[in-house]
């Protein structure tokens, strides 16, 4: 995990991570119901499978973490350890300002002077109230102790572009926290553009990835959702979606997949296209309402197997089709096994 310290003073962090480490794309896990919503039969797409990048905005600052502070007076202090605050709450507002970043809440924090802070924090779906002592460090600033992170930041793979609704889905599975490993809570954020600086093959207990950038990226559109089964969001930048898109195909109902042959397609390269890649649907899960593994999928294409080793981080979110209709999106691997996996029925994810 990449991070970029906003301000060791103040103990603040924003962390940028790589969105598909194997963790991620191993599991997603889940209690809530999905409904199934048979209409997306009627529904056609375009399957895109470009590797993307993805900018995330926290809806609040996450908390990933507490330490102690160095008081101005030689003494050790842990402000927050009575607040009942906690890894992976969402701190929304002090003394009743909204907190949108790290930025806020540090000046917030150093304007008390000292005083005691009123925070409201969320946790789940509770709001909580609470009260802080900042206390001033060696150096000056007044800090409360913990570590907070407001963006992220990775790649991924774009899964289908809808043009009767202008909305784009990518990845088959929700952006969990890296250090909370809780469904990311956004208030907004940016797919984006993507260049691949290196891909490495996955082996038997060692997960690859595709490694990338996205400086000087262009913006593809807005993300509006983060959910447990993909991103979502609408496109704005028309100029380059119709420069990626091919023609739109029917959605699948999960009772017209059939066992057997099956296509991905991915974007592999820097080059300005996507390939088709041979898979195989080895078994299909039709009760399964509940998570992203509707389906167990093979890489059975030897290129894709020679320049990947299979399935691998990175790859969340690759179309599959198959007679011609778009059937879902790949979704995990098998530590195992890198050339099977998991992919999410495309009813499923059209919700």
């Amino acid at each position: 995990m990449k991070k970029i310290k906003i301000s060791k003073r103040f103990l603040i962090i924003l962390t940028i991570i790589l969105f598909f480490n194997y963790t991620w794309v191993l599991s997603v896990n889940s209690n809530e119901y999905i409904q199934y919503v048979n209409s997306s039969t009627q529904r056609t797409v375009n399957p895109i499978g470009r590797t993307i990048g993805l900018k995330l905005y926290t809806d609040g600052v996450l908390v990933v973490g507490m330490s102690e502070i160095d008081g101005a007076d030689g003494n050790k202090y842990k402000p927050y350890e009575k607040s009942g605050i906690k890894e992976g709450d969402m701190i929304k507002t002090i003394n009743g300002k909204t907190i949108s970043n790290t930025e806020e809440l540090i000046n917030t924090i150093n304007e008390s002077n000292g005083n005691a802070i009123s925070i409201r924090y969320q946790r789940e779906s509770e709001e909580i109230y609470t009260t802080i002592n900042p206390i001033k460090s060696i150096d000056g600033n007044y800090m409360i102790g913990l570590w907070v992170r407001d963006a992220a930041a990775g790649i991924g793979t774009l899964t289908y572009y809808e043009e009767a609704t202008s909305t784009f889905a990518a990845l088959g599975h929700g952006i969990n926290d890296v250090d909370t490993n809780k469904l990311l809570n956004i208030s907004n954020g940016e797919l984006v553009t993507s260049q691949i600086v290196s891909i490495v093959k996955g082996e038997k207990g060692k997960p690859g990835e595709i490694r990338g950038i996205i400086e000087d990226s262009e913006t593809i559109g807005n993300i509006e959702v983060n959910s447990l089964i993909g991103i979502y969001g609408k496109v704005t930048n028309f100029s380059y979606i119709n420069k990626v898109k091919k023609e739109e195909i029917p959605v699948a109902n999960r009772n017209q997949i059939k066992e057997g042959k099956a296509k991905v397609i991915c974007q592999l390269t820097n080059e300005d296209k996507t390939e088709e890649y041979d898979i195989e649907i080895k078994k299909i899960y039709r009760t399964n309402y509940t998570d992203n593994k509707s389906m167990l999928i093979k890489i059975t294409d030897e290129r894709l197997i020679e320049k990947t080793g299979g399935i691998i981080p990175g790859m969340s979110g690759t179309p599959i089709v198959q007679d011609g209709k778009f059937i879902g999106a790949i979704t995990n691997v098998l530590l195992n096994d890198p050339t099977q996996g998991y992919a999410i029925f495309a009813d499923m994810m059209m919700q």
